[in-house]
């Protein structure tokens, strides 16, 4: 029942927000500001430090639209939201964009009428147990408790795969990230399930993160994104192909330091298209020539926002894997830009 409640709202919500999203990019624009929905504290993806300063990969994000649209990157309210939160605050209108290590499901595009920008990072499941438990693969989880954050899709993933393989365990539901880690930590269960890179990120910031252990298996596809209201196509294609601009330039060897430089003009015309040399690519999002460009220079490419943020020299230290561009074996793709 409390599930049936919840999708009402959030759709009611949608239907009352669908009208006024026309013409988002107008309002942020009058507004000089971007409304950005990010997790309340997720190190790597979207969390304060300790002078309130955002730092992740979804915050890095938020930062290009800002200077693809307001010529500022700076220029950006990063508005915490929980699993249960996070879509009524952007069906609401009350943020502009949802960035927050969201799985693209054919229900929250279809059923709660949002629009997906693409993939920004490949994840799947995976479960988290303290290594004195002797546990090695979720196999051995038969009758375990587990810490589990409500309103994701960790919930029915886990539920399906205990059912399959005959196992039974008991949900310990948790609200956000942070209780989570108090929950886990202090023995209120005895697993941690949800996406690799959350396990990971909520890892590093244990005292002693050797004393845990990321199981092997991987029961679940979670291709990660930032979504938009439906009803503004203008500003979807925005979202959309910032994205892809951030992931284009890593192809193309764009840098946050060799931008401007090249901007003047290269041999290459899909990089004078992207920069704005050739075409009239910004011209037909409702931007200046030099949208990209700035979106660039704001936080480097999508690749050095990945090393930046979730790389091999951070405690975090996440392998690219499926997250590499795909000429290096990975599924990061840039569209054409033509």
């Amino acid at each position: 029942m409390k599930t049936l409640i919840v999708s009402a709202a959030i759709a009611a919500a949608t239907l009352t927000a669908g009208t006024a999203s026309a013409g988002t990019m107008a309002d942020i624009q009058a507004r000089g500001k971007l409304n950005c929905g990010v997790t309340g504290g997720q190190a790597g993806f979207s969390a304060p430090d300790a002078s309130g300063t955002w730092h992740g990969m979804d915050v890095d994000y938020c930062r290009a639209i800002a200077a693809a649209v307001l010529k500022d990157p700076n220029a950006v309210n990063f508005i915490p939201t929980t699993g249960q939160t996070r879509f009524t605050a952007l069906a609401s209108g009350e943020i502009d964009i949802l960035s927050r290590t969201t799985t693209w499901t054919f229900s929250r595009d279809v059923d709660l009428k949002f629009t997906f920008a693409g993939v920004n990072y490949y994840d799947g499941q995976a479960f988290m147990v303290p290594k004195s438990l002797g546990i090695k693969s979720a196999k051995d989880l038969d009758g375990a408790t587990v810490c589990i954050q409500t309103g994701t899709t960790t919930e029915l993933n886990l539920s399906e795969y205990f059912r399959k393989n005959n196992m039974k365990y008991e949900p310990v539901p948790v609200e956000n990230n942070a209780d989570v880690q108090q929950k886990y930590l202090a023995g209120g269960c005895d697993v941690y399930t949800s996406d690799g890179s959350d396990l990971a990120s909520t890892r590093s910031s244990f005292k002693n993160p050797e004393d845990h252990i990321i199981l092997p298996e991987v029961i679940s596809k979670e291709p990660l994104g930032p979504l938009v209201r439906q009803g503004d196509d203008q500003w979807a294609d925005v979202a959309r192909w910032t994205l892809n601009a951030l992931i284009s330039a890593e192809e193309l060897g764009i840098t946050a330091e060799n931008v401007d430089k090249l901007s003047a003009g290269s041999d290459n015309p899909d990089i004078n298209r992207l920069l704005g040399k050739e075409d009239k690519l910004g011209e037909m999002l409702g931007l200046d020539a030099e949208w990209a460009k700035r979106a660039i220079a704001a936080e480097g490419n999508y690749g050095e926002m990945f090393a930046r943020n979730l790389g091999d020299k951070t405690p975090i230290a996440l392998p690219r894997g499926l997250n590499a561009v795909w000429s290096d074996g990975g599924l990061m793709y840039g569209l054409p830009l033509r």
